[in-house]
């Protein structure tokens, strides 16, 4: 892989994953524009595309906000193979959308195959103390069974919401520095990275 010199910057895949109505796309709105949407009604997926400096390398972030169509498992699973990273996202209001972060993480663990995909547990809405429904120890609990990191974040105050964003960045970055040393060191493993190639085409 020789380097062109005008290299294009790096480009790290998001997926949003979670329950309806839990904030994905606010929070995907709010990152891209600053600007707080009360309701977004998504009826499909939308995909963003930014250029952002992280820790002072131009890179490109490309955001899928996943909406309605994550009955049809076919199109899920497609969606989950291109993603770099995951955010999960429940909002703290709700305990049914805490619940449901488990079987995301089921899904998306089957689809990628590997326990250590970047992701992100968040819990949106923290703007709503008062409502909140899930405890920071629950959630905190469940991040660390699944070794994940645990933020809280409110679409509505901006609190934290580029904060997900780069962290779950940074953990795609060091993936990827990981994985190129492994397939240097092994000889590349072809087979691999043909598999990852043709889905993202």
């Amino acid at each position: 892989m020789s380097k062109k010199p005008n290299q294009q910057p790096a480009l790290h895949k998001v997926i949003m994953v979670g329950s309806g109505g839990v904030g994905k796309s606010a929070l995907t709105l709010q990152f891209m524009y600053d600007e707080f949407v009360e309701d977004y009604e998504p009826t499909k997926a939308d995909s963003y595309r930014k250029k952002v400096v992280l820790d002072g390398e131009e890179v490109q972030i490309d955001i899928l906000d996943t909406a309605g169509q994550e009955d049809y498992a076919a199109i899920r699973d497609n969606y989950f193979r291109s993603g770099e990273g995951f955010l999960c996202v429940f909002s703290i209001t709700e305990d049914e959308s805490f619940q449901a972060t488990q079987e995301f993480r089921d899904q998306i663990l089957r689809v990628k195959n590997d326990e250590n995909i970047p992701f992100l547990l968040v819990g949106n809405k923290s703007d709503l103390e008062e409502k909140r429904k899930v405890s920071l120890a629950e959630a905190n609990g469940r991040a660390q069974q699944w070794n994940v990191p645990y933020v809280e974040t409110s679409a509505k105050t901006r609190d934290n919401v580029d904060k997900v964003f780069f962290d779950l960045m940074r953990e795609i970055r060091s993936r990827k520095i990981e994985d190129n040393k492994t397939s240097n060191g092994r000889g590349k493993d072809k087979s691999k990275r043909k598999k990852l190639k043709c889905v993202i085409l």
